[in-house]
């Protein structure tokens, strides 16, 4: 438990201190000068809670059970972000070289992207590597499925609402947009966000402000953006479902994500990666391929893209009764028939 006000090291830097280099301790910030924006930034940086003084002493105590059950969850969620700074793009194609790429030269810079291609093609691992090789890879990487969130709360998750804005709004509440500030956010699917949330994000990134639902108080946010979608969005802008300027904001960079039946070739790099991946995360014995096997892969259609790879060689390396996966095997249990 750290306190805010302290007379020789602020309680900010300490929790930065603590995050940095000893993650895996929970952090508990406390302070008499309690106000939103202190909690947000806290909480921003790392800090498991924030409690006001004088602490009510079930409130801490709590505070301090939950960080320590989540303490283990914590260490495993820092591994899993270990290895996915460490995970590159497989694939040795043209478009994939050529993606990668593009990758090095707009990481480097705030250009706003939009990331195209079906779905299960990977264009969360291009956001993710943009924001991973980007300047702003300590801050937050905060990813938004536009399809997922019913259109009356899109705006509210995005952008937060104070308390009293409706019904169902019985205290403030941080929007990704704000919990992103000082890093990446990643709008995915945004070809199925409403109009009226379009006009908002346009806002945001021209002003480079939010106003939270039920405020007329401008925040400042400082997020690089970036979105995706397996929607052709011109289409959809003669359709009148997207705004055309919030279009060509987003669009600075476009990366188009190919699908896996147009680089077949990089199946057998994705097999390899694949198989090594699931013996270490099941710590089962590796199991090794057939060339005739990955040939007979390469000749599927994979509507599904590298995910629905990834499930067959699972499948297979737990269906295979042998150390190696045959042709008779993907041919009994991929699911999968030739193109």
């Amino acid at each position: 438990m750290c306190d805010i006000k302290m007379p020789k090291t602020d309680g900010i830097e300490v929790l930065q201190f603590l995050v940095k280099d000893f993650p895996e301790i929970p952090v508990i910030m406390i302070s008499g000068h309690g106000d939103l924006e202190t909690a947000v930034e806290s909480m921003r940086l790392g800090a498991f809670d924030y409690i006001s003084k004088p602490p009510d002493l079930n409130r801490l105590l709590n505070s301090v059970r939950s960080a320590s059950k989540n303490n283990v969850f914590r260490k495993k969620s820092r591994t899993i972000l270990k290895k996915s700074k460490d995970f590159k793009i497989i694939g040795e194609s043209v478009s994939i070289i050529e993606i990668n790429n593009i990758i090095e030269k707009v990481a480097k810079t705030d250009a706003k992207v939009l990331i195209t291609g079906p779905n299960g093609s990977g264009k969360e691992l291009v956001a993710n590597q943009i924001h991973i090789n980007s300047s702003r890879h300590q801050g937050p990487f905060i990813e938004v499925n536009c399809a997922a969130i019913p259109s009356e709360l899109i705006e509210s998750e995005l952008f937060g609402h104070i308390k009293g804005a409706f019904t169902s709004a019985i205290k403030d509440k941080i929007g990704k947009f704000e919990a992103a500030s000082g890093g990446t956010i990643f709008l995915d699917e945004i070809g199925d966000m409403s109009l009226s949330a379009q006009s908002k994000v346009l806002r945001a990134l021209q002003q480079h402000k939010i106003q939270k639902v039920g405020s007329e108080k401008d925040l400042n946010v400082d997020v690089r953006v970036i979105a995706a979608t397996n929607k052709n969005l011109k289409e959809e802008i003669k359709s009148n479902n997207f705004r055309e300027d919030l279009f060509h904001r987003l669009a600075v960079i476009e990366i188009n994500v190919p699908s896996l039946n147009q680089r077949s070739s990089d199946i057998p790099l994705l097999i390899d990666h694949f198989l090594n991946e699931i013996s270490r995360d099941s710590k089962n014995t590796y199991k090794d391929i057939e060339d005739s096997a990955v040939k007979l892969l390469q000749k599927f259609d994979w509507s599904g893209n590298v995910r629905e790879l990834r499930n067959v060689m699972e499948r297979l390396t737990i269906l295979s009764e042998n150390i190696i996966i045959s042709k008779d095997d993907v041919v009994k249990y991929s699911g999968k028939y030739q193109l």
